[in-house]
């Protein structure tokens, strides 16, 4: 009975070969993206996910209550951990950590051998709160000692040679002008990619206090807290207890409070707006799933339609199996055994296409997937499999083996009104979906497009910037004069923060006329002399820092976001007070984007400040990039031998705050265009077998006289009329996708009526297209030939 079903599929596959090769097509597009966009998916919900202690692993938060509102930070005092260690039994262990994206990289050396790493400073229970895969040494020892260093398996190799007989070595790290020497403690295997965390080293976290003693201050933040609480713990009430901890520390703090939030769940959920979790990247996780989704649906209706369109040719094989007693248990059993072989078949080619286009996915989304057959995929794609079949093919099962044997066999079979309005119905609901995902994918475009040329206050065009490293940290001052002298240098100086991206704020700042109980936190730069000539910052009163004033050290420059803050008409010359020194308004600088464009303009000030500079940041003149940078090279290692010339340009940091957002970009034009490519499938198949099934019609109509023009016509008609029912029907849905999703931006497009008319119109031209090319075919027959008997 098996191998009889599987022969009469075979021969329908055969007999039907212009419906089987659409539907293949069409399914197999439609699940390669479901793959695709699965492992995506899969990878993004396990990052983080590989600590042992996950489930009892947390990060503990701090909310700022502002004039403004609440404003949520990851940074916490850096006493904090050891002190919620000691007086709360729920915590079983506690760490601080100072991210290594603070630094950069640092210099490590073993005798005259030198490489750049990043690395980070962590509490001795670092290794034990964390489950980094250790490869040598003890972790509960690791970090016990102020000079220890626990380097990654990847370090250990570029310095040594080896990770063999390491431990207990010497070497020495370099940050700006501090250098160490510390004992290798441990080494661990590599971080693996979906860690958010990476990082080359870890050093003690006593030495960090040494470096820079203000850590040490409960009134100051920086470093990120975790702890691993004990099993049982109830969070809320943890969360209660530790609100207001920081008041027992620091009298001063009346603004400030504590939570705790899982640490794995950072990742996909990190965004607040006014102390409230409002969603993060689990936004894109969802909207692909949906996508996924949808694309799957259009596939799976060409397949129904496609079926139930071609039902007119099957109804005397229906009837006849009808008369000999086949039920219609058994018919269903056949057209829903079609339904899960072509799936399979459609599967087998998805996995090819999976496996030839995996690599240039992963070079989209920045991942390192790989198709592996785990026991989870497995199961999967047995879940997509059947949820495909049974979506494709009950319909078409269902309609196919309900007719009625008698009316088949005499030839009196109509359709009914509700079973063309079914088939036009998910012809609308079709192109619908495609119609908002070309909407999707032009208001992306224009908005990256518009963030990419705004006027970010600043010119981000021809700038370069390097770390301080060597030679340069100790004398900063002569490399500077030095390297204005290579020519294709326009400007240069130095900075502590990044140009972009800072996250460097204080609200230790007051002023006459402050409400001693608003809290108000300010964006802090701290620039050399010629930075704000380097930039390009326009300064709209007063002056910028200069050689010329002694007393500019003690100085300070704000931007207009902040004079309106602090409400002063005359700003220039009036004193502020900052950390309890005062200092005297010298200029005001125009606004500049120092963050994305997700964000709005924050209060901010400039202080010069070289004491503690990171970066240099230089402008070379345009058209002379590569002759510039050629010499910069050459200009660095003689001025800093031993050290590599590692330079970034400021735009590419800049493109690099949307990478999100290009990403999604690029894969809804890849996932549009598919959507539109199965629509048509569908499309073109349902013309062919309209125009089939209306041959003798047309053939009669151009006996009579009617043209090419007119057979085109009438046959395009119905197709025309679903198509802007679906225009009709997508275009306010997108309206709202596109206004929910600009929300996200601070500065963003307007909505203009033509992007919704332009993607309209589009998918009108594709049906039409593809209609056309079945509805011409059709019109240019040969009557004599349409009119023949069968």
């Amino acid at each position: 009975m098996l191998r009889h079903t599987f022969l009469l599929i075979y021969r329908n596959f055969k007999r039907f070969r212009s419906t089987f090769f659409i539907n293949l097509i069409g399914l197999s597009s439609g699940l390669a993206c479901a793959l695709l966009i699965f492992l995506w998916v899969n990878d993004e919900l396990k990052v983080d996910k590989f600590h042992e202690k996950d489930a009892r692993l947390y990060q503990v938060m701090e909310d700022m209550n502002q004039a403004d509102g609440i404003t949520t930070q990851e940074g916490t005092p850096g006493l904090l951990a050891e002190s919620l260690a000691e007086d709360m039994p729920e915590v079983e262990y506690a760490t601080a950590v100072t991210p290594s994206v603070w630094f950069g990289d640092f210099i490590l050396s073993v005798d005259e051998k030198s490489v750049k790493a990043p690395g980070q400073f962590a509490g001795e229970d670092f290794f034990t709160v964390f489950s980094y895969n250790l490869l040598q040494g003890e972790e509960s020892q690791m970090l016990t000692d102020k000079n220890s260093v626990v380097i990654s398996e990847d370090v250990a190799i570029r310095l040594f040679g080896t990770t063999e007989n390491v431990v207990g070595k010497a070497l020495d790290w370099h940050l700006l002008q501090f250098t160490q020497t510390a004992t290798i403690s441990g080494i661990f295997a590599n971080v693996p990619s979906n860690s958010t965390a990476q990082f080359d080293f870890v050093l003690s976290f006593e030495a960090f206090k040494e470096i820079n003693p203000g850590v040490k201050s409960w009134g100051n933040n920086g470093p990120n807290t975790f702890l691993v609480l004990q099993k049982g713990t109830d969070v809320a009430a943890f969360n209660q207890k530790i609100e207001r901890y920081i008041d027992g520390k620091y009298q001063e703090n009346d603004f400030r409070t504590l939570f705790v939030r899982p640490y794995s769940s950072g990742y996909l959920h990190g965004t607040y707006e006014n102390g409230v979790q409002t969603g993060g990247r689990i936004e894109y996780v969802h909207l692909f799933s949906i996508i996924a989704i949808f694309i799957l649906v259009i596939a799976c209706i060409n397949f129904m339609n496609l079926s139930t369109a071609k039902a007119s040719r099957r109804v005397k094989e229906v009837g006849v199996k009808k008369a000999v007693g086949a039920s219609r248990s058994t018919l269903v059993a056949q057209y829903l055994g079609e339904s899960f072989l072509m799936s399979f078949l459609s599967l087998l080619t998805a996995i090819v296409l999976v496996a030839l286009l995996l690599p240039q996915f992963n070079m989209i989304t920045g991942k390192q997937l790989s198709l592996e057959f785990t026991p989870s995929l497995i199961l999967s794609l047995l879940g997509i499999i059947l949820f495909t079949a049974l979506i494709a093919g009950s319909y078409p099962a269902l309609y196919l083996s309900g007719f009625n044997p008698t009316k088949v066999l005499k030839g009196k079979l109509e359709s009914s009104v509700g079973e063309m309005w079914a088939r036009k119905g998910l012809v609308v609901f079709q192109f619908a979906l495609s119609v908002i995902l070309i909407v999707s994918v032009w208001i992306v475009y224009q908005q990256i497009a518009f963030v990419q040329n705004r006027n970010l206050g600043y010119d981000k065009e021809n700038l370069i910037t390097f770390p301080m490293d060597g030679k340069i940290a100790e004398n900063p001052e002569t490399f500077l004069s030095e390297i204005k002298r290579v020519p294709g240098v326009v400007n240069a100086s130095s900075m502590q923060q990044n140009v972009v991206g800072s996250d460097a704020s204080t609200v230790g700042l007051s002023w006459e006329g402050k409400n001693p109980d608003d809290v108000v936190e300010f964006w802090n730069f701290s620039m050399g002399y010629d930075m704000m000539e380097t930039l390009d910052l326009e300064i709209v009163d007063g002056r910028s820092f200069s050689r010329q004033f002694s007393t500019d050290s003690s100085a300070i420059i704000f931007n207009e976001t902040a004079i309106e803050l602090m409400g002063l008409s005359n700003p220039v010359g009036a004193t502020v007070n900052l950390w309890g020194q005062d200092r005297q308004i010298i200029g005001v600088v125009k606004d500049f984007h120092f963050e994305s464009l997700h964000q709005s303009v924050k209060p901010a000030f400039i202080k010069a400040d070289f004491e503690f500079a990171m970066n240099i940041v230089a402008r070379i003149e345009a058209g002379k990039e590569r002759e510039t940078l050629a010499q910069l090279q050459e200009f660095y290692q003689d001025f800093n031998p031993g050290y590599s010339f590692d330079y970034q340009f400021v735009d590419a940091d800049y493109q690099a705050l949307y990478a999100a957002e290009q990403r999604v970009s690029t894969l809804s034009k890849y996932f549009a265009g598919l959507a539109i490519l199965i629509s048509c499938l569908g499309l073109f198949g349902l013309a062919a077998f309209t125009a089939e099934r209306r041959l003798k019609e047309i053939g009669i109509r151009k006996i009579l006289g009617s043209s090419d023009f007119g057979i085109v016509r009438l046959l395009s008609t119905d197709f025309t009329k679903m198509v802007l029912a679906s225009i009709v029907i997508a275009l306010p849905i997108s309206y709202f996708i596109a206004q929910q999703w600009l929300e996200g931006f601070a500065f963003s497009i307007s909505l203009q009526w033509w992007y919704f008319a332009g993607a309209g119109l589009v998918a009108l031209l594709i049906a039409w297209f593809t209609v056309g090319l079945q509805t011409v075919k059709a019109a240019r027959i040969n009557p004599a030939d349409c009119l023949r008997d069968e």
